[in-house]
């Protein structure tokens, strides 16, 4: 194991399977104490097993990011438990249907823009919180966008679209507001990887993969450590300098 973040302790929502796995095990291998967080508690206690493998620390905690009260319990228990908030991973997220947006229905729209964005939200409102709380404060958060954060589709989801575009604006903003205070936020904004969530929509919807595999220009999809390893070198001591970006690990498909 590595000892980079040790003595630190962070949280990492959607942990329980895909890039919030990656992330958990990586950040675990570097030192971390780690609170895994999703609605999934199967799967958490998987990531956490996997975890307890490689010698690391971990704690699982159930939470909808969508609930205010869950979100803040979530950030009291990683403080009640290992003392500190040091590092946080805004991971959750879902794609939802492949709907033409006339066709979208409001229920679909909402639960989309609950999870993917407004969780984020909720997520930074009590993190940062409690960065600006702790002493010594301050502290690394990144989130979740997407290349269709940056760009779009004519065939992509428009809330998914909405929600990620969205996901950058307020990281933008949360690091232009806290960045004195010590509190670096910053997004990855990945290309299609091989996730139980993309796995699903392939399996939707079978005739897309070839094109999308094609639309890298790297030839392949992506894997969930290859976002992982951005993601944690961004709350690392490393991206000290780094506030505000949206890093794409996305094997070049915004670049084309």
């Amino acid at each position: 194991m590595g000892e980079g973040f040790a003595g630190r302790a962070g949280l990492i929502t959607g942990a329980g399977s895909g890039i919030g796995r990656a992330a958990a095990l990586k950040f675990a291998s570097e030192g971390a104490k780690v609170v895994i967080a999703d609605v999934d508690m199967a799967g958490s206690e998987t990531t956490r097993a996997m975890i307890d493998q490689i010698g690391g620390e971990a704690i699982c905690v159930r939470t909808d990011v969508t609930q205010a009260a869950e979100v803040e319990a979530l950030v009291q228990e990683t403080v009640g438990t290992f003392g500190r908030l040091d590092f946080a991973f805004n991971n959750a997220g879902i794609a939802g249907d492949i709907v033409p947006l006339t066709d979208y229905s409001e229920e679909l729209w909402d639960r989309v823009i609950g999870i993917n964005l407004k969780g984020v939200w909720l997520c930074m409102k009590y993190e940062i919180r409690q960065m600006l709380s702790q002493s010594p404060g301050g502290g690394a958060i990144v989130n979740t966008a997407s290349v269709m954060g940056l760009i779009s589709s004519a065939t992509n989801p428009v809330a998914y679209t909405a929600s990620k575009h969205g996901v950058i604006g307020i990281t933008k903003n949360a690091a232009l507001a806290y960045a004195e205070s010590g509190v670096r936020v910053n997004a990855v904004c990945p290309g299609y990887i091989m996730t139980p969530l993309v796995a699903g929509v392939f399996e939707r919807h079978p005739e897309r993969k070839a094109q999308i595999v094609a639309d890298h220009p790297v030839g392949r999809l992506g894997v969930p450590e290859e976002v992982s390893e951005a993601a944690v070198w961004l709350c690392s001591d490393a991206a000290s300098f780094v506030n505000g970006t949206a890093m794409t690990v996305d094997g070049g498909y915004v670049a084309h």
